[in-house]
């Protein structure tokens, strides 16, 4: 059935961040948007009206998570970012199952939706049981299937799985397209720079993601810097560049490597808790949005940052591009959210998911205005409502969720999936890692 979601308070994440005021959110049969707008110009409606009394955004949009490792969350927490690695991580991913990688992404994809995440840009393995967890749990993905080239871990086999995958059911399939397939090289020093363009020429061939890791940590890359100057320059010398490409974290990058991306249409996935975390540095968000580029936050794995909230990273980005800059106007609120939904979906060349426009899925959050941070009211001028919802609610109102028009949370659980049966079937695995 169709269905109206009327809200006193209605924040499409257009472009200029509009506020709607007494607004609503039509949805069709189909999933997608029909109409979003003041009720006062709404066209008549004969579906199923809901009555909300807070907000409605747009369903946020992880641009980099590896949600499985909601099965190693903790582990080695101390260590920096290749230790880490190392010593703690890749051993134990040795050891997971293919089963417990779907265990891990049920438990991250209800996480998400509490947290009003309705889509993330996952890269691991194990792409069948990832993905259906994520049917299971209602939630989107966009999956790069995770490449790199270790003994016992060919990339080229591993690259023609995904390859096979993607031509036999397409790159976008599930009940309103919710599953996405793509690429995930693992970085340029995982994988020669001969590697990474073959791959490169498939990812165009396709119009698929590539997902990757770039300028993480300061030792990460040290080889690959003194050959090419910088992993940027790498990767536009090798013909890597053009088409879809998503470069996570991003941390390391001089001002020849930004107008490289900006030139290239490269999107950038900023993690500013987990690089936070692992004291890996702070991405020049402001320089790389100025520039152009299309920067969206991600929150990296629940094992290096440890959550799934992206509220939070919406938070930490704002206080990280201020204290960098020394300049409180250098991200504020609305610049924030919309990092956090549009900026994001465009990171990952996506215009159909991101904001609340006709046309696009119908992937809705509901912030509930029963707490504190909105005490002042939800008529307060429009800066001073924007600045409550991201610097004082944080995802803790999120009491609905719909994507593709089909409401996964309520009443803040899951409508799918017995979250506390998950969070059971993590421990077990957990418990067998350690």
């Amino acid at each position: 059935m169709s269905l109206r979601l009327h809200a006193p308070v209605v924040l499409p994440c257009d472009e200029s961040c509009t506020v709607l005021r007494d607004a609503v959110v039509d949805i069709s049969s189909d999933g997608r948007i029909s109409f979003v707008g003041p009720v006062s110009e709404a066209p008549s409606f004969d579906g199923d009206v809901r009555r909300l009394t807070g907000i409605l955004l747009p369903g946020l949009v992880n641009t980099h998570a590896h949600s499985p490792m909601t099965v190693l969350r903790g582990l080695g927490s101390d260590l920096p970012l290749l230790r880490w690695l190392r010593e703690a991580i890749w051993p134990a991913e040795a050891r997971l199952a293919p089963a417990d990688v779907r265990t891990g992404m049920l438990l991250g994809a209800v996480e998400m939706l509490r947290n009003g995440v309705t889509t993330s840009a996952e890269m691991y393995f194990h792409g069948e049981e990832l993905v259906s967890a994520v049917l299971e749990a209602g939630s989107r993905v966009v999956f790069g299937s995770a490449i790199l080239d270790l003994p016992g871990m060919p990339w080229r086999s591993m690259t023609d799985a995904i390859t096979r995958w993607i031509d036999a059911d397409g790159l976008r399939f599930g009940p309103g397209e919710r599953i996405e397939l793509g690429y995930g090289p693992h970085s340029a020093y995982m994988l020669s720079p001969s590697a990474l363009a073959s791959i490169a020429d498939l990812v165009r061939a396709r119009g698929a993601l590539m997902q990757i890791h770039v300028a993480e940590a300061q030792d990460e890359d040290l080889a690959q810097r003194e050959s090419h100057g910088s992993v940027p320059r790498l990767l536009a010398s090798a013909g890597v560049l053009g088409g879809r490409v998503l470069s996570a974290h991003s941390v390391h990058l001089s001002p020849e490597d930004i107008k490289i991306y900006a030139s290239h249409g490269v999107g950038v996935a900023h993690c500013p808790g987990s690089n936070g975390k692992l004291a890996s540095g702070v991405a020049p968000v402001v320089s790389l949005r100025e520039a152009g580029v299309n920067v969206g936050l991600g929150t990296d794995g629940p094992a290096s940052n440890d959550d799934l909230d992206l509220f939070e990273e919406m938070r930490l980005a704002a206080l990280y591009a201020r204290v960098t800059s020394l300049d409180a106007s250098a991200l504020g609120a609305a610049g924030a959210l919309l990092m956090a939904t549009r900026e994001g979906a465009a990171a990952l060349g996506r215009s159909d998911i991101g904001a609340l426009e006709s046309g696009r899925w119908a992937d809705v959050v509901h912030v509930a205005a029963d707490d504190p941070a909105f005490a002042c009211g939800l008529d307060t001028p429009s800066s001073q409502l924007l600045a409550n919802l991201v610097w004082g609610s944080g995802s803790r109102r999120v009491t609905d969720v719909w994507v593709a028009g089909s409401q996964v949370v309520s009443g803040g659980e899951s409508t799918l999936v017995d979250r506390v049966a998950a969070q059971r079937a993590v421990a077990s695995v957990s418990a067998r890692l350690r």
